[in-house]
């Protein structure tokens, strides 16, 4: 039997080793604590992150997405737009001029229809001294040039151009109209009959106006007419008139020939008809609107 010291020790030997191991598993708890700890932070770190990610490209998606919803809609608009403007520009083109203008009121009467018609004025004459001051405020007009006709009444108009002018004075008249109208482009003739039949004095002026950066719109007044022939000389394109809307100053009458400007324009794709300030060729084309709808009304410096 063991004494007492020896029993006393061996007790001591043994809380030594239990507090060990107490220490030990102290240690070890511990030790899974702070793993288990490090562990729940980096899923933590781990979840947030990728949460962060998946949000962001959500919203990345989610604004790429809706871009392309705006970008489509506005492509829409756009493409709208190009087929509606390419719808107006596969339509026939229709050039009315309006000849012998050279007052306020008769400028007036064609703005109210609405219409991009061009207005033809005449240079200054006895009954419209200033009539050239039209077309300062105006950017699509044309010059209305009188030219010898067989009508000796129509030739006693101030400055018309005859066949027995001299180059010189030709010239010295169409440098003139240059001055009067600094922003012209184009001239068409009044009357002229005689004029523009005349091979030699119309190649004069034909050259003339080009040096002077005018364009001939040939009225037609004459089926003798040169004009063709000298542009064609020019290498120039001949631009000549189709219809006369109002050699009958009736209503029905000048919706006739409205209809076979129009006619004219969807064969060949453009159109120029000719008309004066007469009280029935404003009435006949403001109530027109059925015919036009087939054509592009433009004026004379947007076709050529």
């Amino acid at each position: 039997m063991p004494t007492p010291s020896k029993q006393k020790k061996s007790l001591t030997t043994k809380t030594i080793k239990r507090k060990k191991q107490i220490k030990k598993r102290k240690k070890l708890f511990s030790l899974k604590q702070k793993i288990s700890t490090l562990f729940c932070l980096f899923f933590l770190v781990s979840a947030f992150t990728y949460g962060y990610y998946l949000g962001g490209k959500n919203s990345k998606d989610l604004n790429q997405s809706t871009e392309k919803k705006i970008l489509v809609k506005e492509l829409k608009v756009k493409t709208n737009k190009v087929h509606s403007v390419a719808k107006q520009c596969n339509k026939p083109k229709l050039v009315i001029i309006i000849d012998d203008i050279h007052t306020k009121s008769q400028l007036a009467n064609i703005e109210a229809l609405g219409l991009h018609i061009t207005p033809s004025i005449f240079p200054p004459y006895k009954l419209a001294p200033n009539s050239h001051k039209l077309a300062s405020n105006l950017k699509h007009f044309m010059i209305h040039l009188p030219m010898e006709s067989k009508s000796k009444q129509l030739n006693s108009q101030y400055k018309t151009l005859k066949i027995n002018y001299s180059d010189v004075s030709i010239k010295n008249r169409i440098a003139e109209l240059r001055v009067l109208f600094p922003n012209a482009k184009y001239i068409n003739n009044h009357t002229g009959s005689v004029f523009t039949s005349n091979y030699d004095s119309m190649s004069s002026a034909y050259a003339y106006m080009k040096k002077y950066k005018f364009k001939f719109v040939d009225s037609k007044t004459s089926k003798h007419t040169k004009v063709k022939q000298i542009a064609k000389e020019h290498k120039d394109k001949y631009v000549a008139r189709d219809v006369f809307l109002d050699n009958k100053r009736e209503i029905e009458y000048i919706k006739l020939q409205l209809k076979k400007a129009v006619s004219i324009a969807q064969k060949r794709g453009y159109a120029i008809a000719i008309g004066h300030p007469h009280y029935e060729t404003m009435k006949a084309l403001a109530s027109s609107k059925n015919i036009l709808d087939f054509v592009d009304v433009i004026y004379i410096d947007e076709l050529f």
